[in-house]
C-alpha cells in the first residue's frame, strides 16, 4: 500500500536568539568609543527592532553591527524588513525593522505555481502562512526541497515535519 509523504514549508524566526543578537548589540555599542555622547537606542519589541541614533551615519553602524550579530546566532537577515528612515525629535534618525514570521499569501502562490511548473508528482497546498508538499514518491519530495533552496523568495525557508 503506497502512503502519501509530505513536509511542510515554513518561514519562522527564533526570536529568543533575535533578543540575544539585539543585547549583544546594546553591550557593543555602550563598549564602542564611536557611539560615546550619542544617545543610542535599539529594542525589541514584539516581531519589531526600533532603532534611534544620532545620525544616518550611526544608524548604519547599529545595523551593520545587528546584522553580524544576528548573522552569527544563525537568524537570516532575508527576514528582515526595512522600514523608512524618519526623523525622531532632537534631530535624532529612528527605523524600524519588522520581522517576517510565515510566508505572505504571494509568496506561497509562487511556491505552489512553481512546484507545479518543476513536472514533479507532487501536489502544494496553502496553509495559512506555511506551504504543505505531499507526494507517493520520497525521492520527487526530495528533488521539491533541492530546488525550493535553490530558488529565491526573499525568505529564509525552512522544511519541516517530514514524513
Amino acid at each position: 500500500m503506497a502512503t502519501d509523504s509530505s513536509f511542510d514549508v515554513v518561514s519562522k524566526v527564533d526570536l529568543q536568539e533575535v533578543d540575544n543578537a539585539v543585547n549583544q548589540t546594546v553591550k557593543e555599542i555602550t563598549q564602542r568609543y564611536d557611539f560615546k555622547g550619542t544617545p543610542t537606542e535599539i529594542k525589541l519589541e514584539n516581531d519589531e527592532v526600533k532603532v534611534t541614533t544620532g545620525d544616518e551615519f550611526k544608524l548604519r553602524s547599529v545595523l551593520d553591527i545587528l546584522q553580524t550579530k544576528l548573522i552569527k546566532r544563525n537568524v537570516s537577515i532575508k527576514n528582515l524588513d526595512y522600514g523608512k528612515l524618519d526623523q525622531a525629535s532632537g534631530g535624532h534618525v529612528r527605523q524600524i525593522i519588522k520581522i517576517k514570521q510565515g510566508i505572505d499569501s504571494e509568496k506561497a502562490k509562487q511556491i505552489v505555481k512553481d512546484l507545479k511548473g518543476l513536472g514533479l508528482k507532487v501536489q502544494a497546498q496553502i496553509m495559512s502562512d506555511q506551504v504543505r508538499v505531499s507526494g507517493k514518491n520520497k525521492d520527487d519530495l526530495q528533488k521539491a526541497i533541492q530546488f525550493l533552496r535553490e530558488q529565491d523568495y526573499q525568505l529564509e525557508l525552512q522544511f519541516v515535519n517530514y514524513r
